[in-house]
């Protein structure tokens, strides 16, 4: 007999309600054909709600040999059977992990099999509290991760829902990585967004990893998206690591923008750029499109270099910079001379220029700190028009001189790395390349070391080229290339960008892909340039290279001299490795 859903059963019952179970039932002859029913399925002495069924049966004049004698032959004791088996491979030597993985996955898969929701959720209307059952149960990770994906698979289940409010109440909604799940309470959601953003502040090696994960939550949703970003632009206005926040809002809206989420009326009405409308109008019709034009540029350029601008945080949109960096650093983009310098003043505006609340003068005043506008204006206008020249490595070098000293600006340092990337992406360019090393490679060695935040956007680049098919040039060609990009991210790594690049190496091993000659080769530099003391995370890393004997051992010596055994035996002395 299918039972309505009660919402009373989530509550508890009301004072002074009368349980049903305890009324006598209307029509007897009716509730003992239902109760014998369900008797006669195997196994049924088994099932909780046995004793609810035996009430109701005896209440309405049920016999007591009747029942007996259905329970005891429908009896097939699968469950003991299945305790008598793992005992059994137990004796045979199984270890007592296995079998209870092998029982308990079986469960799963049956449970995945032929799970109702419907059912599932009469059972806080027979129950009528939360059963003790299913708290004992989300105290195990093993059934945990089965309501996680049950909870994907059937969303509208509340007694999932409920389960995992249970669990996030516990203190276990790090492990609720299904979005959907978290998005369907707003309780769970802000748990598992905290848990999201304390990683992403905790994590300053595996920044990019935290921001992706915490973005792709957000994101989830519109309800998401305005919950999270509200929350964010609240934590922004800290003075104590409110920049962390408004970066990392920041990264959600590049994230939700390349997954073709249009967020800009969000953004728009979150900055408060309501207050301006002409440099709102025009901000959004550029953000909207997702193209700039040169007449919202110069609606933009007229308001920022008025007497009383709007404030900066309104250009500092992600999205905004990308196009402008874009539009004057990337090969082939023409901008109509009359309005270059317009873009490059507001693209120098938003990064140079300091717009801060002035000391004793009411809050709504600012003071703007522009010493640097104007240098940084000349470098972007220096670096646009090296990068926009149809020249070659060689032609390169004899701007290179300018080049560095216009990098020293961080936007330069942007806007040089998407025109390297757009230059050495081109599939022909390591084909005409003879030098050992690139001069724009040689290029981001200088970003590099001048940028440590820029560091990641290299090794982005650095992998994709490590990465990318070079069918047309000879395989030795092809292994000295890959030698040279391995050598740049040698450089990154004595740069400090120590622990993302290790990670990029061990997963090359994991997959196998990588010719072996090339892990050896960076072992091989690696070596040659560190020194201890080491970091515990750079030993975990790297020793499992080092110690593979396919990689290093034509490295070894007969003794302990050699730069492999000295490394493994100092690791050995004084780190704990696992």
């Amino acid at each position: 007999m299918e039972v309505e859903y009660d919402d009373s059963g989530w509550q508890g019952r009301a004072k002074g309600q009368t349980n049903p179970e305890e009324m006598l039932e209307d029509n007897p002859q009716k509730t003992i054909q239902e109760c014998l029913e369900k008797f006669l399925t195997p196994d049924y002495i088994m099932e909780p709600g046995i004793f609810t069924q035996l009430k109701r049966y005896f209440q309405s004049g049920g016999s007591p040999e009747e029942v007996i004698s259905m329970l005891s032959e429908n009896y097939k004791a699968v469950a003991q059977m299945a305790n008598l088996l793992a005992e059994w491979l137990i004796l045979a030597g199984v270890k007592v992990t296995e079998v209870q993985a092998m029982v308990e996955n079986h469960l799963k898969e049956m449970i995945l099999k032929s799970f109702d929701p419907k059912k599932a959720d009469t059972i806080f209307t027979e129950e009528g509290e939360t059963p003790d059952w299913l708290t004992e149960m989300i105290d195990h990770y093993t059934w945990r991760s089965l309501i996680y994906r049950l909870a994907e698979e059937y969303p509208d289940c509340l007694m999932l829902n409920f389960t995992i409010k249970l669990i996030s109440d516990a203190g276990f909604q790090s492990e609720i990585t299904s979005i959907s799940t978290a998005a369907q309470q707003i309780e769970v959601f802000s748990r598992v967004l905290k848990t999201s953003i304390v990683k992403f502040l905790n994590n300053p090696d595996d920044v990019h990893g935290a921001i992706q994960e915490c973005a792709r939550m957000v994101c989830h949703g519109q309800h998401t998206y305005v919950y999270s970003q509200v929350l964010i632009q609240v934590l922004s206005q800290e003075q104590k690591g409110g920049f962390n926040m408004k970066r990392l809002s920041q990264e959600i809206i590049k994230y939700a923008l390349q997954n073709n989420q249009n967020v800009t009326p969000i953004t728009m009405a979150l900055n408060g750029s309501a207050v301006y409308p002409q440099a709102c109008q025009a901000l959004t019709s550029m953000l909207t499109r997702n193209t700039l034009n040169p007449a919202d540029i110069t609606v933009l350029f007229r308001n920022y270099s008025g007497s009383d601008p709007p404030p900066i945080d309104l250009i500092r949109n992600p999205q905004f910079l990308e196009l402008l960096v874009d539009a004057l650093f990337r090969s082939g983009v023409k901008i109509n001379p009359e309005h270059k310098p317009k873009y490059m003043f507001l693209l120098a505006y938003a990064s140079a220029v300091i717009d801060q609340p002035a000391k004793k003068r009411p809050m709504t005043e600012r003071m703007l700190n522009k010493e640097e506008l104007k240098s940084t204006i000349q470098a972007i206008e220096k670096a646009h028009t090296i990068c926009n020249v149809d020249q070659g490595s060689t032609e390169l070098i004899a701007e290179l001189q300018t080049l560095y000293n216009c990098i020293k600006y961080p936007v330069v340092g942007v806007g040089v790395i998407r025109w390297i990337e757009n230059v050495v992406m081109e599939p022909s360019y390591f084909k005409l390349s003879t030098d050992s090393c690139p001069t724009h490679l040689a290029v981001l060695d200088e970003v590099a070391a001048v940028h440590p935040t820029l560091q990641q956007q290299i090794l982005f680049l650095l992998i994709r080229l490590f990465e990318s098919k070079q069918d047309e040039l000879e395989i030795l060609v092809q292994l000295e290339m890959k030698k040279m990009i391995l050598d740049r991210m040698v450089n990154l790594l004595t740069r400090g960008c120590v622990v993302p690049v290790l990670r990029y190496i061990k997963q090359c091993c994991a997959i196998e892909d990588t010719d072996i000659s090339l892990i050896r080769y960076f072992v091989t530099e690696v070596l040659e340039t560190i020194t201890h003391p080491y970091s515990p995370e750079f030993v975990q890393l790297f020793l499992p290279m080092v110690e593979n004997e396919e990689i290093t051992g034509t490295m070894r010596g007969e003794g302990d001299n050699d730069p492999v055994s000295e490394f493994i035996v100092h690791c050995k002395a004084h780190y704990t490795t696992v």
